[in-house]
């Protein structure tokens, strides 16, 4: 006897299981998408400024220096390229050789001075006596004028008829001095205004520095009987060396690029006298009725070379000292 197929037990096809959670992220991974998503939204006004203000000028002078341009294809945008054809001219230039003597005679001089005295009025300002904030503040006078002011301000001083430095080496029976005309006095005139410039940055952060260092090694240092000269060099001196050498490093930079304050001060003449790769690379730019752009442009890229050098070689004396 059979039994009837509607009879039996039917087999129920199992319905699909779905993944818990499938297509969803956890509570964890969205915290973590949304963190990186508002860290972006932070970043990107940043981003956004260092490709507009320092990536496209950067690669639109890279650009100028490997094409010839003219007046007339710096408009149109169809300049040939010439490749190292610029930097070639510019290496070729009877200007350049003193144009870098000057820019690093005008660094390295200016640097050295503005550090030393930075330094010296930092430690004499440490010693937190009457009136120390107040002259403090005097001394970012400077610093905070803007470079247009103090540039005027040196010239008229500089001045060979009426200035007030020929004024006073009147009363030590010193003859007038061309400062800014003589071709043997003119950078030492610009180096004197930078200095005066840059010695209230040099200050301002040397004596940051200062105030990180523990009191008490210069308690320990007076109980075992050290003079100020032992102190500054056992105890002061190298404690401040990772600040000086930020110190150093920045003002490098900022010393390499200077052009205002000679522009001003002399227009980097008498002749080429005072002249620097900076005014230089102005000067081909656009101080002619046929400027030159590409050599212009090539010898800023060689400004922007040494300034990169000595940065890579910051960095990399800190490495040994931290190692």
């Amino acid at each position: 006897m059979t039994i009837a197929r509607a009879d039996r037990p039917r087999r129920r096809t199992p319905a699909p299981v779905q993944a818990s959670g499938a297509g969803r992220l956890s509570p964890q991974r969205r915290l973590r998408r949304r963190s990186r998503l508002t860290a972006l939204a932070f970043v990107a006004p940043l981003i956004a400024y260092l490709a507009a203000f320092y990536v496209y000028p950067l690669y639109r002078n890279l650009d100028l220096s490997l094409r010839d341009y003219t007046v007339r294809s710096f408009v149109a945008g169809d300049a040939p390229f010439s490749g190292w054809d610029n930097v070639r001219k510019v290496l070729d230039d009877p200007t350049f050789a003193p144009a870098l003597r000057h820019t690093m005679v005008f660094t390295f001089v200016s640097i050295a001075f503005q550090y030393v005295i930075g330094l010296g009025l930092a430690v004499f300002f440490n010693r937190h006596f009457r009136l120390s904030g107040v002259l403090r503040a005097l001394f970012l006078i400077p610093w905070l004028l803007p470079l247009i002011v103090s540039a005027s301000t040196w010239s008229w001083m500089f001045n060979s008829e009426s200035g007030v430095v020929n004024y006073f080496l009147h009363f030590f029976g010193v003859d007038p001095v061309g400062w800014l005309t003589s071709p043997d006095w003119a950078l030492t005139s610009v180096i004197i205004a930078n200095i005066w410039i840059g010695i209230p940055f040099n200050l301002v952060i040397l004596y940051s520095g200062l105030q990180n260092i523990p009191a008490e090694l210069y308690e320990a240092a007076a109980l075992d009987g050290a003079n100020t000269w032992q102190v500054f060099r056992r105890i002061t001196f190298p404690l401040l060396r990772p600040v000086s050498a930020i110190t150093l490093l920045l003002g490098l930079v900022y010393t390499l690029k200077v052009f205002d304050l000679i522009w001003i001060m002399t227009k980097g003449g008498p002749g080429d006298s005072s002249s620097t790769l900076a005014t230089w690379s102005y000067q081909l730019g656009f101080g002619t009725l046929l400027p030159k752009f590409g050599p212009g442009a090539a010898v800023g890229n060689l400004l922007i070379l040494i300034a990169l050098a000595f940065g890579l070689l910051h960095i990399r004396v800190q490495r040994r000292l931290e190692a």
